[in-house]
């Protein structure tokens, strides 16, 4: 080989002939000598035709056809310095000092025939093998021998009519209505033709495997288009009673396979579905298809700076500053030097120029290949026949090397199990309720009930499914939902679709009487009714073109297709051209045409479905009735599946508290392995919420308790038997609180310890005082005769601790505001006070406070004047004026910078008393912008807006960090 990599061209370079033909013989005896060639490379370099030269004697010796490529690493030459730092990733080196890994220069590109000719002119018979060569691969990726399973039955069409019947008697009532036989018999009609029977059987046989397991499952989708797969359970969505278009699922013209989503609780339940998936068509029959992971701003800058030698705090900063997508508009030039300057690079620094190359040639490019979060594919022979696999990382798993995408293309049928922390939440909310003697079946929640309304129309939906994230929380209480029809537009309608498209406003403005109901034509007023005459579901908009322009099936699909995510302009443009062509043809106004073009045009930014969006509605009223009727079971799901949602921990805390529940600390002594419910207003924490306490751990504690509760530490210590790091944990924690030797937890870390070392003043003294800010321990007065103790900020710690004699412990218990950042350190959040509250009961009162603001009021910086005014409270916002100045502080649980947002930033502040939503416009994003990517604590200061349903909002012109006593490790939802 003439590739720099070869064995063979390292023998002849080193001059060790020998070597070269031993290997070259081996090679022979392995492959034949019909099937080697030697290759020659041209890239003018020094010493090359050294090593050709001796390339050609040996093919001549051994009597072998010579071929000549250009060992490509780039297409166009200009690509030579990204292909060099990619050379130092791989190997873990800077271009500093890379050398000879480094490419000698850019010739490496893809080279066009005729240069390939003119570089090989003296070897002509080398090009002419190579074209022979290319002729003799003649793998096709459009036959790879990929086969469906069957599903193990005499006729699989026989077999999906009977279940599909069967399954509709008890969806439907035994006496089918002939709307209903026509739409399933035109359905499976279509699948039928298309050879899909197998694929809809196994699939109905997966989640009648979860079910049997007792395993929530729903799938989504445009599936919930099907009778079909209503009738066989998998889903939800009534599509004949909705009206949904089969089409955007099926239709006759079709050639790639249907693709059916499963929702299913996250974690070990929908693992456990995944193993059964691989077990039933092991042993190489099923594997995880691949996600490829491409490069992003924050990934671009960290590598292309770390090969080019850029210190990593500058790096890290930048990613701290990073913020979200910006509209697309974050990214340019300019914007991107200015976050780089704040990083801490200087706009002169010699390698800017550099790493700006670097990073605008590798934003989107492969960086990795990751899993695809649930997608699965199943083969009736070994897939590795078909497509290479590999071990995942994840034990027992098996991953494909092609994407989802690449197998889509490519004929692979892709089952979708998708991991959905709402499922997990709800089936542990449904099974505590069982427990408790209240048995809850969704299947049966009325659908019209008010109280579940009423938290809708009021927004209060932290904690829910898709209604809880701050622009719902803002639509909400404008839309005010009535009807299970309603939730679903409102889950629909905040998407970047709608957004983009400008239709959320028309639609709320002629849903609240403001603007007439306009259906563009009226032939469209059968399918525009129901969401007043604006397109939001691409249902919708795919009916539109078959109604007005004759679109048959197949042409209905290559609309959807068009819209699909990964998307192509030109594609849109040749829809829009049929379109406008078949319009006129039936002679339909221009203005028509215009209106209708541009609904399109609107959904092909991310379009939603409507049967996605029922579906996604079922899931998020039922998590609302639960949060309406069943309260403390539900607080209790969300604690037990988190990370999950829009909210952390802490915010869900306070949420409850709201709601009159109260929440009880961990405790060896009471708590269980997951958070309980001990009446209806009071939860307790689990053990599971401890960060580092070891599942085997918490299984020894309760297997220990159930046969006699603990009575003191060494009794707790001896029988549990908790490592260093978990006593200090349970104890800093306060999980020991309540045993004898722990009235606080300065006194069960004392205790802890002592009863397990005998040096009590080594490394111990850190664990002691656990995160305490201050510099020394606080040791409390020793009783007389017990020990020698000095108090005071300089004393010494411990003199001497005569046997027998001690007390407890010589330590004060931890303040306020020590048990609140141990809190966050052990746990991540408090059942104690809120952090702002104990923040604010540290302030003295300020000397000038107007008569109407709290009296906690202080002034801002005096940097900027305007700033000084009272700050408020997050439940006072609602009794101001619109256009109040006003000033806010608290802790930040929310940043957010959507790519529809142009810029603007949002951002969600909580106090004891709630949350306030800011709006940061752009500019002002990017003054302070290092404050608010940085910063836990804020204090802001604008313009308030109250919204049509009563909202508030606080338009930001000023931001400053908020000094907080305690570095708090509080966590917030950031950039999603």
């Amino acid at each position: 080989s003439g590739d720099e990599e070869g064995p063979i061209r390292q023998h002849l370079e080193n001059g060790d002939l020998q070597s070269a033909h031993e290997t070259l013989t081996k090679l022979q005896n392995i492959f034949g000598k019909g099937n080697l060639y030697v290759e020659i490379q041209r890239h003018h370099a020094r010493g090359e035709d050294w090593t050709n030269r001796r390339l050609l004697e040996l093919a001549e010796a051994e009597n072998l056809p010579v071929i000549a490529t250009n060992g490509a690493t780039f297409t166009v030459p200009h690509e030579r310095p990204l292909y060099d730092a990619f050379t130092c990733l791989r190997h873990h080196t800077l271009l500093d000092t890379a050398g000879s890994l480094l490419s000698r220069n850019t010739q490496r590109y893809l080279k066009s025939p005729a240069q390939m000719a003119a570089l090989f002119a003296d070897l002509p018979e080398a090009i002419e093998n190579t074209a022979r060569l290319a002729e003799r691969l003649e793998f096709d990726l459009q036959d790879l021998g990929y086969q469906f399973p069957k599903y193990p039955v005499p006729s699989e069409a026989q077999h999906l009519r009977e279940k599909t019947y069967a399954g509709a008697r008890e969806r439907y009532g035994n006496q089918l209505s002939k709307k209903v036989r026509d739409q399933l018999d035109h359905e499976l009609r279509i699948i039928t033709k298309l050879g899909f029977c197998g694929y809809f059987l196994i699939v109905w046989d997966i989640v009648n495997f979860a079910r049997e397991q007792g395993i929530l499952v729903q799938g989504r989708g445009s599936a919930a288009n099907s009778a079909v797969c209503y009738s066989l359970g998998i889903t939800a969505c009534d599509p004949i009673g909705y009206e949904l278009l089969f089409e955007r699922f099926l239709s006759e013209g079709r050639e790639s396979w249907p693709d059916i989503d499963l929702d299913l609780p996250s974690g070990e339940r929908r693992e456990s579905v995944i193993q059964e998936v691989y077990r039933r068509f092991a042993p190489r029959g099923a594997a995880m298809t691949a996600n490829v992971i491409t490069y992003r701003g924050k990934s671009a800058i960290r590598e292309m700076g770390k090969v080019l030698g850029f210190p990593e705090t500058i790096l890290g900063r930048f990613s701290d500053l990073y913020g979200g997508h910006g509209g697309g508009s974050g990214d340019s030039k300019e914007e991107l030097t200015e976050r780089l300057k704040k990083s801490g690079l200087a706009a002169d620094h010699p390698r800017l120029p550099a790493l700006l190359h670097l990073y605008n040639s590798v934003r989107g490019l492969p960086r990795h290949l990751g899993q695809h979060s649930g997608g699965m594919i199943i083969c009736d022979t070994g897939l590795d026949a078909v497509v290479p696999l590999q071990p995942a990382s994840m034990p027992n798993r098996t991953i494909v090397q092609w994407d989802k995408d690449d197998c889509e293309d490519l004929g692979i049928v892709k089952v979708d199990l998708l991991g959905l922390g709402m499922l997990a939440a709800m089936e542990d909310t449904l099974h505590i309720c069982q427990q408790r003697g209240h048995p809850v079946d969704l299947a049966l929640i009325p659908k019209d009930d008010p109280a579940t309304f009423d938290l809708l129309c009021r927004a209060d939906t932290i904690g829910t499914f898709q209604v809880e994230s701050r622009a719902q929380m803002a639509t909400l209480p404008v839309m005010r939902p009535k009807t299970f029809y309603d939730l679903a537009i409102e889950v629909a309608i905040i998407r970047p679709g709608p957004i983009v498209g400008d239709l959320v406003h028309p639609y709320l403005n002629r849903r609240n009487g403001r603007e007439p109901v306009d259906h563009i034509h009226p032939a469209f007023e059968p399918v525009l009714a129901r969401t007043l005459g604006v397109p939001l579901f691409q249902e919708q908009v795919l009916r539109m073109a078959m109604i007005i322009a004759g679109f048959d099936g197949a042409e209905a699909d290559e609309l959807r297709r068009a819209m699909a995510f990964k998307r192509a302009d030109e594609r849109m443009e040749s829809i829009a051209l049929k379109l406008r062509s078949r319009m006129s043809e039936r002679n339909i106004d221009l203005l028509v045409q215009d209106k209708v073009v541009k609904a399109i045009g609107s959904f092909a930014l991310y379009g939603f479905p409507e049967s996605h969006a029922i579906s996604f509605a079922l899931i998020a009223y039922a998590s609302c009735w639960l949060k309406a009727h069943h309260p403390a079971e539900f607080y209790a799901g969300l604690l037990n599946n988190q990370p999950m949602g829009f909210y952390s921990v802490s915010t869900l805390l306070e949420d409850a508290k709201r709601h009159g529940i109260k929440t009880k600390p961990v405790s060896i002594l009471h708590s269980q392995a997951d958070t309980s419910v001990l009446d209806n207003h009071t939860l307790r924490l689990g053990l599971h919420r401890l960060k580092g306490l070891r599942t085997d751990t918490i299984h020894r504690l309760l297997e220990a308790r159930s046969h006699q509760q603990f009575s003191s530490l060494p009794d707790f210590l001896n029988r549990v038997t908790p490592n260093k790091t978990e006593r200090r944990l349970l104890a800093a924690s306060g999980a020991l609180n309540g045993l004898p030797e722990s009235p606080h937890r300065r006194a069960a870390l004392w205790n802890a310890e002592k009863d397990h070392h005998d040096d009590l003043f080594g490394d111990q003294l850190s664990v002691i005082s656990y995160q305490s800010p201050e510099p020394t321990l606080r040791v409390a007065d020793a009783p007389t005769g017990s020990a020698d103790f000095q108090t005071g900020p300089n004393a010494p710690v411990c003199r001497q601790i005569t046997n027998n004699q001690s007390p407890i412990t010589p330590l004060l218990p931890m303040t306020a505001m020590e048990r609140l950042q141990t809190d966050y350190t052990t746990l991540g959040h408090s059942t104690g006070q809120h952090p702002m509250a104990l923040w604010r009961a540290g302030l003295q009162p300020a000397s000038k406070t107007p008569p109407s603001a709290p009296a906690d009021a202080n002034p801002l910086p005096s940097d900027n004047q305007q700033l000084i005014t009272a700050p408020y409270r997050a439940s006072e916002l609602h009794s101001l004026h619109h256009g109040d100045q006003i000033t806010i502080r608290g802790m930040v649980i929310c940043r957010q910078r959507p790519g529809t947002a142009k810029g603007h930033c949002f951002i969600s502040l909580e106090d004891e008393t709630g949350i306030a939503n800011l709006f940061v416009p752009r500019d002002t994003f990017q003054r302070y912008r290092l404050t608010i990517t940085t910063e836990r604590f804020l204090l802001c200061h604008g313009r308030l807006q109250i919204s049509e349903g009563g909202q508030p909002t606080l338009y930001t012109t000023a931001i400053h960090p908020l000094p907080f006593p305690t570095q708090l490790h509080t966590r917030s939802h950031d950039f999603h």
